[in-house]
C-alpha cells in the first residue's frame, strides 16, 4: 500500500524507488502483486503513468487508511506525552522568518522524536493530495472540505514613511489613494485595487500601482524607503512603525486580514500532532498578538 502511494505520488516508479531507497524492480514487482491480489489494474502503463478509476479510489481510501493507522499510533504514544513520526508543514515564508521560524525550533525541541519537513511559501498548498499534514495560514479562507483552527488575529496596516507623506502628502479618505503610488502584494491586489472596510461594508478604491511583488518583506523595504503607500500585516510593520519608520495611516479603514489558522484534512482531526501544534501556537503567539499590542500603543502615543 506505501509502495503504491509513492508511485502515485511521486508520479512514477523510478521517482517512487528513489524516494523509498529500493529498486526499480521491486517497486513493480510490489504493484504487480498488489494488482494481482486484487485482480484489477491499478495504473495505466505507457508513456505517462496513470490511475485507473479502480487505482485513484485504492489511493484514496490507503491514504485514509494510513492516517488513521498514523493517528492510532500517535495516540498510544500522546497518553505518555511522547510524540513521534514525521510532520509535514507548509508555512507563510514572510511569517516564518520573523516569527515560525524560532517557535517551530522550539516546538521541536519540546518532542525530539517529531522530525519536522517544512516547506515557505506564500502561496497556498493542496493539502489534499496527502504531500502535507497540515498548513499555516493567514487571511480569510475560501470554503473548502478543510478543517481550520484559529490561532490568532491577523490584523494589516496602510503604512508609508514620513519621508513619502511629506513629499506627497497624506491622504485623509481612500476615495485620494489614486493619486499616491501604490506598492502592491501580488497574490491578493495585482491590479491596484484595495479592498477598505467603510461604514461596516467593503468598497475598493483604486491606487496607482508602482510597484508589484509577491514578498511581503520586499514592500516594507520599499515603504520604509518612501517608494509608496503599502498594506502590510502587522507582524511584519510593527518593527518599523514602533522605530517611527513608517506611519500608519487611514487607520479608521485599516482592512481586514482574517486569522492567523492552522488548517488540515478531516482525517487528521484526530491527531495528537497537530492538536499539540495548535495548543503550542496558541498559547505563544496568543489571540491578540504582541506586534498588534505594540503597533496599537504606537497609534495611541501619537495621537
Amino acid at each position: 500500500m506505501q509502495t503504491y502511494i509513492a508511485v502515485i505520488e511521486a508520479g512514477s516508479i523510478t521517482n517512487a524507488a528513489k524516494r523509498l531507497g529500493i529498486t526499480k524492480s521491486v517497486v513493480s514487482q510490489r504493484i504487480q502483486q498488489l494488482e494481482q491480489r486484487l485482480a484489477t489494474a491499478l495504473i495505466h502503463r505507457g508513456r505517462t503513468m496513470q490511475c485507473t478509476d479502480a487505482g485513484q479510489e485504492f489511493y484514496q481510501q490507503s491514504i485514509k487508511i494510513l492516517a488513521e493507522l498514523s493517528h492510532l499510533e500517535e495516540s498510544i504514544s500522546a497518553h505518555h506525552d511522547h510524540l513521534r513520526g514525521n510532520f509535514r508543514l507548509s508555512v507563510p515564508q514572510g511569517f516564518s522568518i520573523r516569527y515560525l521560524a524560532a517557535d517551530l525550533a522550539e516546538f521541536m525541541k519540546m518532542y525530539p522524536d517529531l522530525k519536522l519537513d517544512i516547506e515557505s511559501s506564500d502561496y497556498f498548498v493542496n493539502l489534499n493530495n496527502g504531500n502535507y499534514d497540515v498548513a499555516i495560514r493567514m487571511g480569510e479562507l475560501p470554503d473548502s472540505n478543510l478543517i481550520s483552527q484559529t490561532i490568532a488575529e491577523n490584523r494589516h496596516y496602510i503604512c508609508a514613511s514620513p519621508d513619502y507623506l511629506q513629499t506627497h502628502g497624506t491622504p485623509t479618505h481612500p476615495n485620494e489613494l489614486f493619486r499616491h503610488r501604490g506598492l502592491l502584494y501580488l497574490p491578493r491586489e495585482p491590479h491596484g485595487m484595495w479592498q477598505l472596510p467603510v461604514d461596516g461594508e467593503r468598497a475598493f478604491f483604486r491606487i496607482s500601482p508602482y510597484m508589484r511583488s509577491d514578498s511581503g518583506h520586499q514592500l516594507l523595504e520599499a515603504a520604509k524607503l518612501g517608494l509608496g503607500i503599502a498594506i502590510l500585516p502587522g507582524f511584519l510593520a510593527a518593527d518599523a512603525i514602533c522605530q517611527q519608520q513608517l506611519k500608519v495611516i487611514l487607520p479608521a479603514f485599516s482592512p481586514s486580514g482574517g486569522n492567523i489558522s492552522v488548517v488540515y484534512r478531516v482525517s487528521n482531526r484526530a491527531s495528537p500532532k497537530i492538536q499539540a501544534l495548535v495548543h503550542f501556537l496558541s498559547k505563544k503567539i496568543g489571540h491578540t498578538p504582541s506586534w498588534d499590542i505594540a503597533i496599537q500603543k504606537n497609534l495611541q502615543q501619537s495621537v
